[in-house]
């Protein structure tokens, strides 16, 4: 049996009984939580905090690989934490492919929060939070000067915001997958779709 109708099997077991009504509203909360930083960099959104709390330890985690690497793994770990959340929900033996599917909103808003952190690169107008006494440095202006690639800036950012789009779009479709799975598979004896 091949890994894909491997996956296929479980993911079809998984959704057995499931109600896909009530993951179908959180999914619609979740889109338009991760819309809204598409929409406008600075609108408040339920994944900011803990993205922002990702990106700051990611440059105490990559720390060991020296200033670049220590530069860049703010940015790193922010996009890593909702990549690693999703692979978590599935690598357990209780697996949940709806959530690690809903974590594309969660990868998708961090890339919305990046976009104008890079983007602002050449202006550097934008207020950064540092534990740094010096107010430290800003990442995106140091890793594309570094690169050669400061008046890409725009361009970069621009390519973040696609990949986002990307992401969401990625999330809405899987989703419907699973719903679809789900409301073909209900528990045919109890006539109704269980948790």
């Amino acid at each position: 049996m091949s890994v894909t109708a491997r996956v296929g099997g479980e993911i079809d077991e998984w959704c057995t009984g499931r109600d896909w009504r009530w993951r179908a509203v959180l999914l619609a909360v979740l889109v338009w939580q991760a819309v809204r930083p598409l929409r406008d960099s600075e609108a408040g959104h339920i994944f900011r905090g803990i993205t922002f709390g990702a990106h700051e330890f990611g440059h105490l985690f990559f720390s060991f690989g020296g200033e670049w690497l220590g530069v860049a793994g703010g940015s790193l770990m922010q996009l890593l934490v909702p990549l690693g959340a999703s692979v978590v929900m599935v690598a357990t033996p209780k697996k949940d492919w709806f959530g690690a599917v809903a974590c594309g909103t969660w990868l998708a808003a961090s890339l919305a929060d990046l976009a104008p952190y890079i983007a602002d690169a050449r202006a550097q107008e934008l207020d950064l939070v540092s534990f740094s006494p010096d107010g430290g440095t800003h990442d995106w202006h140091f890793l594309l000067a570094n690169a050669g690639m400061l008046k890409q800036d725009l361009a970069v950012a621009r390519g973040a915001r696609f990949v986002a789009v990307l992401a969401l779009v990625a999330t809405v479709l899987a989703s419907l997958s699973l719903f679809r799975r789900m409301a073909r598979r209900i528990n045919p004896a109890a006539g109704v779709a269980t948790a």
